[in-house]
């Protein structure tokens, strides 16, 4: 039996020491098998806040170098905004089914936009452990609010609210990338597009999965953007690729994690789902 959502699957009252085999991940990728045991480094943490301008730009260039990837603190978005945001991502994936799907991602699209449980292209016979909803937030000409819920109600003025604040800590970490590459400081803001730059936001949604042993939330894999910027929650997950081998980020509340995406450099992610 195939099932359209994985949050379907999860509620569906199948034995809870199996899941459907299209998401049993190979050998080779199950995280219970690959995950690193014993002591590991953690990615860097950064005072995003730091008003000693040269050391901030060491302290990222150093961090993009090394590890592609890190966490920033006192970046600038309200603790309650976040908060916000997390809260109406999560009220949307309540809502009861026959909702969500009417702004679900057409089948035909060319577009990622929209409400679904895998993106366009992903050929992979094995499913990953997630439904996620995917809309641009900036700039202004490109969004389409189709793909925008209206339940709950708050979900625009707390997107909109949040995408004036991500611009600003996404230029600033242009601008620190580009000068710690030596550049202007425009330089990378410019060349990713400038003032037109898209922002998307995704939100995962990765409902309890009775053997996470076995699934993943999402499979290795680098992003195609130049800046991937996540708002992690206190479910453990995300793990990264370093030194042949998986290392589990470590949760700081409010912080943001800072993924250097494709366009400016490669690092390997992935998500373990949870019970």
């Amino acid at each position: 039996m195939e099932f359209d959502r994985v949050q379907t699957v999860a509620s569906l009252s199948f034995d809870k020491e199996t899941i459907p085999e299209e998401f049993i991940r190979p050998e080779k990728e199950q995280p219970a098998r690959t995950a690193s045991l014993g002591p590991v480094p953690e990615i860097p943490a950064i005072d995003l806040g730091d008003p000693d301008q040269e050391n901030l730009v060491r302290l990222i260039a150093g961090a993009s170098k090394e590890w592609g990837i890190f966490q920033v603190v006192n970046h600038g978005i309200p603790c309650d905004l976040i908060t916000k945001l997390q809260d109406v991502g999560k009220k949307f994936f309540e809502l009861p089914q026959e909702e969500k799907e009417l702004i679900a991602r057409p089948s035909d699209s060319k577009s990622i936009e929209g409400y679904g449980s895998k993106l366009q292209n992903n050929s992979q016979a094995k499913k990953s452990w997630v439904d996620h909803l995917f809309h641009r937030i900036w700039p202004p000409p490109s969004i389409n609010y189709k793909f925008w819920p209206s339940n709950p109600p708050s979900y625009r003025e707390v997107n909109e609210e949040y995408a004036k604040y991500m611009r600003e800590v996404a230029d600033k970490l242009l601008t620190t990338l580009s000068l710690g590459l030596g550049l202007d400081g425009h330089a990378l803001k410019e060349g990713a597009g400038g003032e037109e730059i898209e922002f998307m936001l995704k939100i995962n949604y990765y409902p309890p999965c009775p053997r996470p042993d076995l699934a993943l939330g999402v499979v290795a894999h680098t992003d195609l953007s130049a800046l991937t910027i996540l708002v992690p929650n206190e479910v453990p997950g995300l793990q990264i690729f370093k030194d042949e081998n998986w290392i589990e980020t470590k949760y700081i509340p409010n912080a943001l994690i800072i993924h250097i995406g494709d366009q400016i450099e490669d690092v390997g992610t992935r998500l373990a789902v949870h019970t």
